[in-house]
C-alpha cells in the first residue's frame, strides 16, 4: 500500500448498516498518529455504501435501512437486472443514492464527528459478503 493509505475489511452478513466508526478511528490514528489534516474512505463496491448518521440510538439506523427498502423495493415490475439474484437490481439503485467516498476533518489523530454521528458501511446484498474501505490520510502541512 502506498503511503497513508489503509484497507479496512468489513465482514457483512446481510443487508443492513454496519457501525465502522471505530475501525476508521483506528486506522485514522494508526496513519494519523497525533497529525491532523483530512482521511477520505472510499469504496470499489457497487452494490453497497457509505454514509455518516444517527449512531446513538439503534431504532435510528433501523429507520434508515428501511427507508433505503422502501426506495428501492425488490417487488418491481421494470427490474430486468437479476443475474445474481433478486437483491441484484436494488441494491445497485441504493448505492448510487449512498456515497461511494466521505471525506473527514483529522484533528490530533481522530477524525471529526458529532456528538451522535457515526460511520456506516451500507450493505444491500444477502448473504455474507467482506468488503474493503479505502482510507487514504492527508496531513496538513
Amino acid at each position: 500500500m502506498p503511503r497513508g493509505v489503509q484497507e479496512i475489511s468489513v465482514r457483512t452478513a446481510g443487508e443492513r448498516f454496519y457501525d465502522i466508526t471505530d475501525q476508521i478511528q483506528s486506522a485514522v490514528k494508526k496513519e494519523a498518529g497525533s497529525r491532523s489534516g483530512v482521511v477520505h474512505l472510499m469504496l470499489m463496491h457497487t452494490s453497497c455504501g457509505l454514509c455518516m448518521g444517527e449512531a446513538y440510538d439503534p431504532s435510528a439506523r433501523v429507520d434508515m435501512e428501511e427507508f433505503l427498502r422502501r426506495l428501492a423495493p425488490r417487488s418491481q415490475p421494470f427490474i430486468t437486472h437479476t443475474a445474481e439474484g433478486p437483491d441484484d437490481s436494488p441494491s445497485h439503485m441504493k448505492s448510487i443514492l449512498m456515497h461511494q467516498s466521505i471525506t473527514l476533518i483529522v484533528d490530533n489523530g481522530r477524525a471529526l464527528l458529532g456528538t451522535w454521528q457515526g460511520v456506516y458501511l451500507c450493505e444491500f446484498r444477502d448473504g455474507s459478503r467482506t468488503r474493503t474501505v479505502t482510507l487514504k490520510f492527508m496531513a496538513d502541512h
